[in-house]
Formats: C-alpha cells, sequence, structure tokens
C-alpha cells in the first residue's frame, strides 16, 4: 500500500476538531480561566492513548488521515504520541514543514500523517 502525505486542510481540520472536543471535556470538570492547562493536558492525553494504540483521534477519522511511524506505518506508540502532542501545543514545530508536509514535530516524533484509504465495499 502506498502511503501519501494528507493535506494540511485535512491536518487543520482534524486538530480543530479534537481540539474543539479537549475543551467541551475540559469545560465539564474546570473553568477555562481558572484552569487554562486543563484543554492542553487532555488533548495530551488523548494523542498518547489515540495515536499511540489506533494511530488516529477521533478527528483524524473524521478528515480519514492517520498518524503513522515513518520505520514500520503502523502506531506511533504512547511516549512518542506524548512527545508528537506537546510539541504540537507549542505551535512553532508544526509550523515549520518539508517539502513532505511533516512538521519538526513529526519529525522529532519519527511520525507521518497520511490519508487513510477508502473503504472496500
Amino acid at each position: 500500500m502506498e502511503l501519501s502525505g494528507a493535506s494540511l486542510s485535512r491536518r487543520f481540520g482534524a486538530l480543530l476538531v479534537d481540539w474543539l472536543l479537549c475543551l467541551l471535556i475540559s469545560r465539564a470538570f474546570a473553568d477555562p480561566v481558572e484552569a487554562p492547562w486543563l484543554a492542553p493536558g487532555i488533548l495530551l492525553v488523548v494523542y498518547g492513548l489515540f495515536l499511540g494504540f489506533f494511530a488516529q483521534t477521533l478527528g483524524m477519522r473524521l478528515f480519514s488521515i492517520r498518524c503513522v511511524s515513518m520505520a514500520t506505518g503502523g502506531p506511533i506508540g504512547v511516549p512518542r504520541a506524548i512527545l508528537r502532542g506537546a510539541l504540537l501545543l507549542l505551535a512553532v514545530p508544526a509550523l515549520i514543514m518539508d517539502k513532505d508536509g511533516r512538521g519538526l514535530h513529526d519529525k522529532a516524533a519519527g511520525s507521518w500523517v497520511v490519508g487513510t484509504a477508502p473503504a472496500a465495499s
């Protein structure tokens, strides 16, 4: 199976969905003004679990993309997913991309965001 990098618009859409869900979840527990690091903390947990084990968050699933290991093409594992999420929260590493669309956060984690194959009917 040939992998190709996901478009920036699909990546941004997936991140927006994931971030909004983290904001909603954090709002259920605390006021964002009083606990501003709760939503980013939830995002790290979501990335650690979902990217680490399944290579996809809910937002990525909705936008038909996956975050896979450059070495194996499978999930990147929890430690690398948390590293990727932490660097993504800093924003700047995600904005510095190479010709393949991989940001510094992807390079540090050894990951690549790719489109998923359409489901067979």
